[in-house]
């Protein structure tokens, strides 16, 4: 069984190391309790998921078939209950499958398809996606399932792109390509269908249909997206708008996007919510605290907070309150971000940075992105240039003298460089330096931050980390840190930001109340679920079916 995988479908990738750690595998996995997982640091909300996942897995005698395990409901098992939940939904199909069928003899096609199938499903399985059938050359797969998952449409969309390159990477001895249709909606889970030995759940709903429509209109080696699906991943990618196009079974024009690359964005606050987010509710005291520490830091008095609060409540949202609230004062703002799709890649956010501060564009050639890097750093030293230069992956030579140092020489020496480059802009003023979505950093990244959290209360510095609540800060305890945890709202509070989203309008009172009810405080999720009223027209009806997805 590969336990990675299943915590990614679990939505808790972060306890993988923990698992790695403790030899945690297949075989050990139905023996742990409460206490051993408590043991493990894992927290009492992820413990309750992870022990009623692992009860859901089955027997442990039938555990030595993970596909079985995994994707069957074993006969004899208690019957689940229908239920209604969003899905994203992907398509993927084989180009050209006919004409290899006429070509090839069929065990040559049967190696083919094969290797197809195994591309696909290790692909979308990196993505936290769940392979439910395979059709032919055709496989369909769902994101947000068995486990629900805030951000899988984005995994959907990833997955289709990471889909299309590796199978045209795919060594066989026809070229391959797929086409990729991707669509979220609404469905009915749960109604059991007889399936040879084992049964499986059935998906009801228009949205697996949506999305085989989707993926027939996509050109070979292309990813094709629904509008809603469009809407919950926003600017994290770039599109090309197809413009409503009529597809079979559908009564009215459908609006497509084809998915060209991943976004430069900067913030994927500000990706997926907009430049215009709803305004702050509930967070007056946080604020004053930071203007306050922003003051201080202004008068060389460097300060680092550490901002802590579980997904949807608000870190990325105080931050952008704290830069619209000094905008305009003079200071410098340097932005650094972690992303779950780069735990693996040396001191990222630093690069992104870089790129961003330097405007340098994916099509400027070699030459224009070392003058721009240059105009950047000057007055820096030459060597300073040659070190960055190397860290962007940019070709120096005949630019800058070669660097003959070993690999571990050659990373101090960026850290200086690096630290240098913030020495000198904090002479020229004071320095907002955001750190966001820490519990994904890099350990290189963690290494530098070390190094810049020891300099900070020497700078005009103020420097803001925002993490999730498993992961444990070593900076605590220092003078010049600060710890501060964000709280859900309260029912005043979450009623003051059900308002702000509505504006003008009215919802009736009880309609508030059982949005504030079931959204727990968390003011992400107050948002969407008024939003997802708003637009569903009768405000009673779309709240009685929405509070029926999980």
């Amino acid at each position: 069984m590969d336990i990675a995988a299943w915590l990614r479908r679990l939505g808790l990738e972060q306890y993988q190391q923990a698992f790695r750690d403790n030899a945690i595998d297949g075989e050990v996995l139905p023996e742990l309790t409460d206490a051993d997982l408590q043991q493990l640091g894992i927290l009492l909300g992820h413990r309750k998921r992870l022990l009623k996942a692992i009860a859901e897995l089955g027997p442990p005698t039938d555990r030595s078939k993970p596909s079985t395990v995994e994707i069957k409901i074993q006969p004899g098992a208690s019957e689940p209950v229908a239920e209604r939940r969003q899905l994203t939904v992907m398509f993927v199909d084989l180009v050209g499958s006919t004409a290899l069928a006429s070509r090839l003899d069929p065990e040559d096609l049967r190696e083919i398809i094969g290797a197809y199938h195994r591309c696909v499903a290790d692909t979308v399985a990196h993505f936290g996606g769940f392979v439910a059938k395979y059709m032919g050359d055709g496989v369909l797969v769902y994101f947000g399932y068995p486990q629900a998952r805030e951000n899988a449409a984005e995994q959907a969309v990833r997955a289709g792109l990471a889909g299309v390159d590796a199978v045209r990477r795919l060594q066989q001895s026809e070229p391959l390509g797929v086409r990729v249709g991707i669509a979220t909606g609404q469905v009915v889970v749960g109604d059991l269908i007889t399936s040879g030995e084992g049964q499986e759940r059935g998906v009801v709903g228009e949205t697996p249909n949506l999305a085989a429509r989707l993926q027939a209109l996509a050109e070979p080696d292309a990813v094709v997206i629904g509008p809603q699906t469009r809407q919950l991943v926003g600017g994290l990618f770039e599109y090309r708008d197809l413009g409503a196009v009529q597809v079979k079974g559908f009564p009215e024009p459908i609006h497509a996007y084809q998915v060209t690359r991943e976004s430069a964005v900067e913030s994927r606050f500000e990706a997926l919510h907009g430049a215009t987010p709803t305004p702050l509710v509930g967070r007056e005291e946080e604020v004053d605290l930071l203007q306050r520490y922003w003051h201080r830091a202004k008068s060389r008095e460097g300060r680092v907070v550490l901002l802590s609060g579980e997904p949807g409540i608000g870190k990325s949202r105080l931050t952008v309150t704290l830069q619209e609230r000094i905008q305009n004062e003079p200071h410098t703002p340097l932005r650094y971000f972690c992303s779950p799709h780069h735990q693996d890649s040396a001191l990222h956010p630093t690069i992104a940075q870089l790129e961003r501060a330097a405007g340098l564009e994916r099509d400027d050639p070699p030459e224009r992105k070392l003058d721009k890097l240059a105009a950047l750093l000057a007055p820096a030293l030459p060597e300073d240039g040659a070190l960055l230069a190397e860290l962007l992956s940019l070709p120096t030579e005949g630019r800058f003298p070669p660097l003959q140092l070993t690999p571990q020489r050659k990373k101090e020496k960026i850290f200086d460089a690096l630290l240098r480059q913030l020495e000198d802009l904090a002479r020229r003023g004071p320095v907002l330096m955001l750190f966001e979505d820490v519990h994904w950093i890099d350990p290189s990244s963690r290494e530098l931050l070390d190094l810049v959290i020891e300099r900070v209360p020497h700078l005009p510095v103020l420097l803001l980390l925002t993490f999730r609540p498993e992961f444990q800060p070593p900076w605590t305890g220092q003078a010049h840190v600060t710890a501060l945890v964000l709280n859900r709202l309260d029912r005043r509070e979450g009623a003051a930001l059900v308002q702000r989203v509505v504006g003008t309008g009215e919802l009736p009172t009880d309609v508030v109340a059982e949005i504030i009810e079931r959204t727990d405080g968390v003011p992400l999720f107050v948002e969407e679920l008024t939003k997802a009223v708003l637009e569903g027209g009768n405000a009673r009806t779309v709240l009685s079916k929405l509070l029926r997805l999980r």
